[in-house]
């Protein structure tokens, strides 16, 4: 199970740091991503971690203002945002991956997380 956390109404400019918590399986094992739903549009990658934390992507619409990282200990894949954007607004979701790098198509996601909303309006 995957349950993400710290979405939250900001105003452009800001940050927010989301948790992806996951239960019934280490995160040291597999790689994970960032996914964004928004209203009307289709789910986007945003950003994927491989399994060893070394590799990492990120949708060319964050680069630069998101970072995302894995605490082994903690079972919890963050996703640092900064210099938030309305067009940042949406649904995010994390997802565990069949494969060991860090691919951000969502066809290779097979356990999905609910959500948590991020709203970013002044």
């Amino acid at each position: 199970q995957l349950v993400e956390s710290g979405g939250d109404l900001v105003q452009p400019g800001g940050s927010l740091r989301l948790s992806c918590a996951a239960s019934g399986f280490t995160v040291e094992k597999y790689a994970i991503g960032w996914f964004r739903q928004a209203p009307g549009k289709e789910r986007e990658a945003i950003s994927a971690i491989s399994v060893s934390g070394r590799s990492i992507n990120y949708a060319d619409s964050v680069k630069g203002r998101f970072t995302i990282s894995k605490d082994n200990e903690k079972n919890i894949v963050y996703l640092q945002m900064n210099s938030l954007k309305p067009d940042d607004t949406g649904v995010y979701l994390c997802a565990r991956s069949q494969l060991t790098t860090a691919a951000m198509p969502a066809r290779w996601y097979d356990l999905w997380g609910q959500g948590t909303q991020v709203t970013v309006s002044s």
